[in-house]
């Protein structure tokens, strides 16, 4: 038998189209001897009707995946008319769905690849917390979309992360007295940046029950009352010195905070 030739059309990439006829090609004894001819995005009747004349003069089939019912239509008809073997992919599928759903499909082209970029910006954003968390890299302070600073046990890594879930690209920074913040903090937008404002007694008690889920005493220096007004004052030099917008986590769960930031980015 010659090699086969196949037309696969879609409105979108066409990528669905091509695993299925690759597949279904696979169970033939061809071992790679066809040959595919892919027609994405195709948006008007045009493209259509000069691929069933190509596909009528190479003697191919038609496969395709088309979400708006006239070009679905169209195609088959016309596909009738010349004799040409033309296979909906994806119809009878929604056709199906359609009835036990009782809802009418979106008829919007590329909605799978759309996911799959959504995807793939959650997964960069959650690297990108892991890599740029706590200040291990001031570089990425230049590349993140939010900024958080605050002092130990502020909730800045779960925020990144709860956040990165939301496609957002976040570095966060810790503020010590001891250490300078890196010069990168005071480049940035202070639109950027979200700092972490807790009171001194309930950092007490987080850095308590820290202490002792660690085995150690509540007496340390990390603990100590003047040593945290220490901390929050330094604090609060910092985020003065980069006019950014604070947040008092205090008694905010990790989510209302999340929501917090998240509205203010969208706003600005």
């Amino acid at each position: 038998m010659e090699r086969p030739i196949v037309y696969v059309i879609s409105d979108s990439v066409g990528e669905t189209a091509e695993l299925v006829v690759k597949a279904a090609l696979s169970q033939f004894s061809y071992e790679g001897n066809y040959k595919l001819f892919r027609v994405p995005y195709v948006d008007n009747l045009n493209i259509l009707k000069q691929t069933i004349e190509q596909a009528n003069r190479n003697g191919a089939i038609i496969s395709f995946t088309l979400v708006d019912p006239v070009f679905r239509k169209y195609l088959k008809k016309e596909a009738a008319i010349y004799g040409i073997e033309c296979i909906d992919i994806m119809g009878p599928m929604m056709d199906a769905m359609a009835r036990v759903y009782n809802q009418a499909p979106r008829q919007e082209p590329g909605l799978v690849h759309k996911l799959d970029e959504d995807y793939f910006k959650r997964v960069e954003a959650i690297e990108f917390a892991v890599r740029y968390d706590d200040g291990r890299d001031p570089r990425g302070i230049g590349r993140a979309d939010i900024v958080l600073i605050g002092v130990s046990r502020t909730s800045k890594t779960p925020l990144s992360q709860y956040l990165a879930h939301k496609k957002f690209k976040v570095a966060n920074v810790p503020i010590v007295p001891e250490v300078n913040p890196p010069s990168e903090l005071f480049k940035v937008s202070p639109s950027m940046c979200i700092g972490l404002k807790i009171s001194p007694e309930k950092l007490n008690d987080i850095r308590r029950e820290r202490l002792r889920a660690l085995g150690l005493g509540s007496q340390a220096s990390y603990a100590n009352m003047e040593r945290i007004q220490l901390e929050l004052h330094h604090f609060e030099q910092i985020v003065d010195r980069i006019g950014c917008d604070v947040i008092d986590v205090s008694n905010k769960a990790v989510e209302e905070t999340a929501n917090l930031i998240i509205n203010m980015m969208n706003k600005k």
